[in-house]
This record gives structure tokens, C-alpha cells and sequence, in this order.
């Protein structure tokens, strides 16, 4: 980051469960404003209501948002915009992880991987630029995830390969803005617990929901072009994953 500012007003996509609720907790606690959506409204009033009764200081706006409809997407960030009096960041983490492998009949589920986890950051990149770029200031964060360094096997193929592709937009905004005042990070999330993956068993490394989330927060205020998170062993292993034989990559997952 060139300019170090406070980001008071966060707009959180995918908020009503896993990481944006979590991280949606940290950032109240710093006494953020937040603009939460997502398309289960009821688990984001609950959230509300909570972060105000224990923040009173803080605003809390929500909205109900499917990132797959994406004119809906430019209108409710429009909206959220103006009911905060102006976004100082947007975090891209609405998300979908329930591709199948390729081949077996569920296409479909593929598809709706590909398209959410892509396509909506896509627009949700959009819609948040075309409120930064008139003001040359702003902070578009991308949330990605570890699996995006390599191709990855079984039910993780496409949703790495999506995320792979947020890797990608990510680091060509940043080109594109270099010299503009307006920031963009993309957040590579190693294993930490949440509703997408609940259910999967032993898996390496993981850590609970509210670690992970106070760790994605804290890299997200430093504003780096790229972070991986939470930094060990994610840092490193990262970097493992890009030259190991994919082999060895495959059983980490």
C-alpha cells in the first residue's frame, strides 16, 4: 500500500456465513462501518444485530445479493455506496466449493462453480471500480484461495481453476491501476474452517473459523498486493506448491 489511510467503510460479500461473517466480526470490533450482502437476508440480520449490540459506535447496512445476477450486483453496491457515504473497501468473497470431478455427470455443479466464483467477482470487481475510479481511492480486495497455485484433483479441479482465475483479475487490476490511488490485494486463504468445508475430514493444516479470520483481517489492513493467509505455513508452502510434482500436491488435499 502507497497511502496509509483507515478503511471506515467495508463492503463484505458473501457475509451471512463463513469467512465474511467472521471477517465481518473482526472489522466491527475495529470499529468499521460495514455493508454486508448476501443472499440468506435473515442470517444477515442476525448478524447485524449482533455486531450493533456490540458495537453501538459502528453502522451496519445489509442487503440481500445473489453475485450470479449481476445488474443486482451494481445496484446494491450503488445503494450500499451511498447509504455509507462512500466505500473505502470492497472484499470479493462470495463463493461457491461444490465443484464434482470432471466426467462424472454433475456439469451443472461445475458450471455454477465457474460462474460464481469467477463471473461474480467479475462483476463484483466492476461495480466496485466504477465507484473507486471517479475518486482515485479505494481498496478492492479479492478473496482466493491456496488451491489456485497448481490444478488441483477430484471435487477441487474447478474450483481451483476459478480461483486461479481471481489470482489472474486480481493481478491485472493492479497493473492497470499501478498508478492510480486506488489499492488492490488478493488474499490466497489456506485451510481454515468453514461452511464449504465442514464436512471434509483431516484435512492439513486447518485452522477454526475465528483464527482464520482474525488472521485474514490482519492481512487485509496491511494492503498488500498478495498475502497468503494465515502466513505459516501458507507463505511458504505456497511457494512449494508451484514446483513440487503434482503428484505430491494432489495429497495435500
Amino acid at each position: 500500500m502507497s497511502r496509509r489511510t483507515t478503511r471506515k467503510n467495508i463492503l463484505i460479500t458473501g457475509a451471512s456465513s463463513g469467512l465474511g461473517r467472521g471477517m465481518a466480526r473482526e472489522f466491527a470490533s475495529r470499529g468499521r462501518n460495514l455493508a454486508l450482502a448476501a443472499r440468506r437476508t435473515e442470517r444477515l440480520e442476525e448478524l447485524r444485530d449482533e455486531l450493533l449490540a456490540a458495537h453501538p459506535q459502528i453502522k451496519v447496512e445489509i442487503r440481500k445479493l445473489d453475485v450470479d445476477v449481476h445488474d443486482e450486483v451494481f445496484r446494491v453496491f450503488a445503494e450500499l455506496d451511498e447509504e455509507l457515504g462512500g466505500l473505502d473497501r470492497v472484499i470479493v468473497n462470495a463463493g461457491l466449493g461444490k465443484g464434482q470431478p470432471l466426467g462424472t455427470g454433475y456439469f451443472h455443479a461445475n458450471v455454477q462453480t465457474a460462474r460464481t466464483n469467477f463471473l461474480g467477482a467479475l462483476a463484483q470487481s466492476e461495480a466496485a471500480l466504477e465507484l473507486f475510479r471517479p475518486r482515485n481511492a479505494g481498496h478492492v480486495v479479492l478473496i482466493s484461495s491456496v488451491s489456485a497455485m497448481r490444478g488441483m484433483p477430484r471435487n477441487l479441479t474447478t474450483y481451483a481453476a476459478s480461483k486461479a482465475g481471481v489470482g489472474a483479475l486480481g493481478e491485472g487490476m493492479r497493473a492497470d491501476l499501478a498508478k492510480t490511488n486506488i489499492d488492490v490485494s488478493t488474499i490466497f486463504p489456506g485451510f481454515i474452517r468453514s461452511e464449504i468445508n465442514e464436512k471434509v475430514k483431516n484435512v492439513p493444516f486447518i485452522v477454526d473459523t475465528e483464527t482464520g479470520c482474525r488472521a485474514l483481517a490482519a492481512a487485509i489492513e496491511k494492503e498488500p498486493s498478495k498475502a497468503y493467509v494465515p502466513a505459516w505455513p501458507w507463505a511458504p508452502l505456497s511457494v512449494a506448491m508451484k514446483v513440487l510434482p503434482l503428484s505430491l500436491v494432489a495429497k495435500m488435499t
